[in-house]
């Protein structure tokens, strides 16, 4: 794989590994490209893919078949195509849900910087009463569109806010599938996270234990519920972390 891929900088870029804090946090991603266009953008350079831990959904993925796995970045008619891969962390939650449904089942749940939207479509699937779907790229909310489609699952709510800070919580449940990519955001967001468990909601944290998260002093106060091995494909789009957890506050 060439090293200046698109692949290779969403995988070294601050966004998942250290450095300055994501931009994206601290604008809103806005396309200037209408919906449609966008939709087409994404079909063209994505494949649908079931080669990952929850072969029951359907993804629109950039994997190793697709022109942009190899391609250098100035090629992508994307900023920062990370909707467009299954991170280890959202697979580990979406497989946690699928297998223990009850979880959310007749609940309402938010998908925290939901990326391709994988694990609120698996909250879906499993029977939640209703999914927020949440992410500040609006790109990102086109992708999750497309891959509702394809799994025939209505989306119930969409919004671009930038949640983390928020008080309270109107949802019983809380997804928050690799977020913890940089030192700094992480304290921002687990401290927020811890916010909601103790207003009542149960918070899903999926990470392939990046030292963000290994490092930070309220990891003491999570119980690890699930660890998954990952298939060789996600080790190339993630640094090669052979494992992925879920964690909830304990």
């Amino acid at each position: 794989m060439a090293a200046c891929s698109v692949v290779r900088r969403l995988v070294g870029c601050p966004r998942w590994h250290g450095g300055q804090l994501m931009r994206q946090q601290v604008r809103r991603v806005v396309s200037t490209q209408e919906p449609e266009i966008l939709k087409h953008q994404i079909l063209a350079e994505t494949t649908v893919s079931r080669d990952h831990l929850t072969p029951e959904l359907a993804l629109h993925l950039i994997t190793p078949a697709c022109h942009l796995w190899r391609a250098p970045p100035h090629l992508s008619p994307f900023p920062d195509p990370f909707w467009a891969f299954y991170w280890p962390g959202g697979q580990a939650v979406s497989r946690f849900i699928l297998d223990n449904p009850a979880v959310v089942k007749g609940k309402t749940v938010l998908d925290f910087g939901c990326g391709c939207g994988a694990s609120g479509l698996a909250a879906k699937s499993a029977g939640a009463k209703r999914v927020t779907f949440n992410d500040i790229d609006e790109v990102a909310m086109e992708a999750l569109q497309l891959n509702a489609g394809v799994n025939k699952i209505l989306v119930d709510d969409m919004t671009t806010t930038n949640l983390v800070g928020s008080a309270g919580s109107p949802h019983q449940v809380v997804l928050a599938g690799d977020l913890l990519y940089d030192s700094k955001f992480a304290g921002e967001v687990l401290t927020w996270l811890q916010q909601l468990n103790r207003s009542g909601s149960l918070v899903l944290i999926g990470d392939p234990g990046r030292f963000a998260l290994e490092s930070h002093p309220l990891k003491a106060s999570l119980q690890c519920l699930a660890k998954y091995e990952l298939a060789a494909t996600t080790l190339l789009e993630n640094s090669g972390h052979p494992q992925a957890f879920v964690w909830t506050f304990s």
